[in-house]
């Protein structure tokens, strides 16, 4: 038998479907890897309040300048996030800026987030937005004045923030440069693990480097590789076993903000990832500084 011939009409279907399936299969793929980065960032921990719907927001955050609620990032279009525009998500992690133009504060770690790659941030959001909607109105915050001004963030921005992307440092192995992008970026560790001045800004010359003073209060530790006050006795394999299950190498299990960390985001890291933010850590400067809790 002759050999069917395709019409135009057929052929042309058949490019649009192969087209549709690639461009399907590619939005599947970007939807797992905005999921990947979301728990990098530990965005479910923070977004999520006790007994809450998942990042419909209402998690209290505990400071000394007042009481913050994080905010619903569900697609939900009145409470949510479901009518930003790439720009306006790009520019809330660049820049601390709402899509109506005011400042947030710094407890949105944005002075991290603006080295998030632009291919980041929008994986990000598509996996946001791939997510049910929640209509959850988001609570405000209960700081007092002129702490809650959000027209002082202005500022505080122009003395302590440096926006920019990551700049990976050329002379330093992939590695190292991926475990920088984590732990600086992505995962933001020094917002928590770095003390903090009187106006809320990290301590420079401090990073990593433990406050008894972290958020709701909580102690958080020196995590820069000092034998005696941070993580210096710990192994490699030690801090890759810790980064993936909360177990330290005195087999004590992490409390605190830092299980949820581990639980809703870091225990679903690749073991090169891991890894990575390893060497990073490990690579640092050792900083002497004994974190106690307040008497």
């Amino acid at each position: 038998m002759p050999a069917l011939r395709q019409t135009p009409c057929v052929a042309a279907a058949l490019v649009l479907l192969l087209a549709a399936l690639a461009a399907a299969a590619a939005e599947e793929d970007t939807v797992k890897r905005g999921e990947y980065l979301v728990r990098a960032g530990g965005c479910f921990s923070c977004h999520t309040a006790p007994g809450g719907q998942k990042l419909a927001g209402g998690r209290a955050l505990k400071t000394p300048f007042g009481t913050f609620y994080s905010p619903n990032i569900t697609p939900d279009p009145k409470t949510g996030i479901g009518r930003w525009t790439d720009a306006q998500f790009q520019r809330a992690l660049r820049q601390g800026v709402s899509p109506e133009g005011t400042n947030y504060f710094p407890v949105f770690p944005y002075p991290s987030f603006t080295r998030i790659t632009d291919s980041d941030a929008l994986a990000i959001k598509v996996y946001l937005f791939s997510l049910p909607a929640v209509h959850q109105e988001n609570r405000p915050h209960d700081v007092a004045f002129p702490f809650s001004w959000r027209l002082l963030q202005t500022g505080w921005k122009l003395l302590f923030f440096s926006p920019g992307p990551f700049e990976p440092k050329p002379d330093r192995s992939a590695v190292y440069n991926r475990g920088a992008y984590l732990v600086t970026a992505l995962a933001h560790c020094g917002e928590c693990h770095t003390p903090r001045n009187l106006l809320g800004a990290t301590r420079s010359g401090q990073q990593l480097a433990g406050t008894p003073d972290g958020p709701d209060g909580e102690l958080v530790p020196n995590i820069t590789p000092d034998p005696a006050t941070g993580i210096g006795k710990w192994d490699k394999e030690d801090v890759v076993e810790f980064l993936r299950t909360g177990m330290t190498p005195e087999q004590s299990r992490v409390k605190g903000a830092m299980r949820e960390v581990v639980e809703d985001g870091l225990k679903y890291l690749s073991e090169d990832d891991l890894e990575a933010i390893t060497d990073y850590l490990l690579a640092q400067p050792a900083i002497v500084r004994s974190v106690t809790r307040r008497k």
